[in-house]
């Protein structure tokens, strides 16, 4: 397959997974903006991602959860008590972020922070007792989240779905290592 651009218009042709620019819109789906038309799957992949983050958003607002902080005490729950600076390398957010996550998780009663016995400068955080129920409230969101995104698709479509991503995934952290960005890149 030539891939040389069209010396009358510069542009190049399409690539295998390139829609026509021309491809109709899908029934209920708004149209690419012309602006997007040089990366359909990356703008697909961006309207999937808020989608699935505010779909994501409600069922944890029923917990008095905002979207990331179930990561955060999914980490917790699943290690112990970590240094707060571990847990932000470990969940790869800005300090700040993680630092603000942490105090309104401290405020609900879900975390504890204290201070790190070998290291008096350093504070450790761990899941309270009392969170452990929401340990089973988060899973249960996650898994109707799952349901959800996945309507409609048999189990093949999802397995393909599950493998696609995971390449798109390692192509990505492969690019934010190179970029010296590669946190949160943990590959499953």
């Amino acid at each position: 397959m030539d891939t040389a651009a069209d010396p009358r218009t510069g542009q190049s042709p399409p690539g295998p997974c390139d829609p026509p620019h021309n491809a109709p819109a899908e029934q209920g789906c708004a149209a690419a903006p012309g602006s997007v038309l040089d990366g359909p799957i990356s703008h697909a992949i961006s309207r999937v991602a808020r989608l699935h983050r505010i779909t994501a958003g409600k069922l944890l607002r029923d917990l008095d959860l905002y979207p990331g902080q179930e990561f955060l005490m999914a980490h917790l729950w699943d290690s112990g008590a970590v240094r707060q600076s571990e847990l932000i390398k470990s969940v790869g957010l800005d300090p700040s972020t993680v630092t603000k996550m942490l105090q309104r998780l401290e405020q609900a009663g879900h975390v504890r922070r204290r201070q790190d016995p070998s290291d008096r400068r350093a504070s450790l955080v761990e899941a309270t007792e009392s969170s452990c129920a929401l340990l089973h409230q988060v899973r249960d969101a996650w898994t109707q989240l799952e349901r959800r995104s996945l309507a409609g698709l048999d189990e093949e479509e999802c397995a393909e779905l599950a493998r696609l991503l995971s390449h798109v995934e390692r192509n990505l952290c492969t690019e934010a290592s190179g970029a010296g960005e590669a946190g949160g890149c943990t590959l499953t």
